[in-house]
């Protein structure tokens, strides 16, 4: 069954690497589920999928991406570059924003471990801390409030709640000992490289506290890698991030299920389900 997000991102992606020369005859899809991943030989081309339901446009996530990308690579830090030439965009092509990246061989087996995952974000947060771009200061706020006020209808009669609950925590998170973060620092986006590891996918990216890294490392790592982060945690504010990240998963379980109607006409049942146990 065709899935029209993918053939979209795949075919903007060839586009743009037909436009700078790159072996799109070539091409060879890496990953197809957020964000389409489309290698054609030294690079690869990030396009949107799933989050075209989430960001209608997504340029501003994407300038943001190879932004700071190419800062903590400036740095010495770690993380997938973007490309230089041809340059890493956004560019458009048939509707759709695509970056272009180096193409950065991994174990892609390789599962890393507390200390190896916090250490490497530690040093990705002390990189960030002087970081001059401008970044959002209400970073997954107003992604929920915005998706809440354009995807209402699909969010299964829970949209009012997620609204108000999104408002409720938002007067929680502090104004103060905020930084530019990850924005969604769980391991699945560390990869291992022969120099050692590297973070990738920078677009969520936003000026807050670092609670909201550390939340979403316990919450997809578990709590040993949150131990493992040199530094404290202010507890209140992480079970406010933790709150906050829970919700976030909530909403983007509908909006998966709305893209895999046909493939996966479970994920409208576990979008419910979520929503149910969040709020009881």
């Amino acid at each position: 069954m065709t899935d029209p997000y993918r053939a979209a991102a795949v075919s903007s992606a060839l586009v743009v690497g037909r436009r700078f020369g790159l072996p799109a005859d070539a091409a060879e899809v890496l990953h197809e589920r957020s964000n389409v991943l489309v290698r054609m030989g030294p690079v690869v081309a990030r396009v949107p999928a799933t989050t075209r339901l989430l960001r209608p446009d997504a340029t501003a996530w994407l300038e943001r991406d190879v932004a700071l990308s190419a800062y903590l690579t400036e740095r010495g830090v770690r993380v997938v570059s973007p490309a230089a030439d041809p340059p890493a965009g956004p560019h458009f092509a048939e509707g759709l924003p695509v970056t272009l990246w180096h193409w950065t061989p991994h174990d892609p087996d390789h599962r890393h471990g507390p200390d190896e995952t916090a250490g490497s974000l530690a040093r990705v947060h002390a990189a960030l801390r002087d970081y001059p771009g401008e970044l959002p200061s209400r970073g997954p706020v107003d992604e929920l409030l915005d998706t809440v006020t354009r995807n209402g209808s699909l969010l299964d009669g829970f949209a009012d709640r997620i609204r108000a609950e999104t408002e409720r925590l938002a007067e929680l998170l502090p104004s103060g000992q905020v930084q530019a973060l990850h924005g969604d620092a769980h391991p699945g986006n560390l990869i291992e490289t022969a120099d050692g590891p590297c973070w990738l996918d920078f677009e969520d990216t936003w000026r807050g506290p670092l609670e909201w890294d550390l939340a979403i490392l316990a919450r997809q790592g578990g709590p040993e890698f949150l131990a493992a982060y040199p530094g404290e945690a202010d507890e209140a504010v992480l079970a406010t991030c933790t709150q906050l990240r829970s919700l976030f998963a909530v909403a983007w379980r509908f909006l998966i299920a709305q893209r895999f109607p046909q493939r996966f006409p479970h994920r409208l049942a576990e979008a419910r389900a979520a929503a149910v146990e969040y709020f009881s």
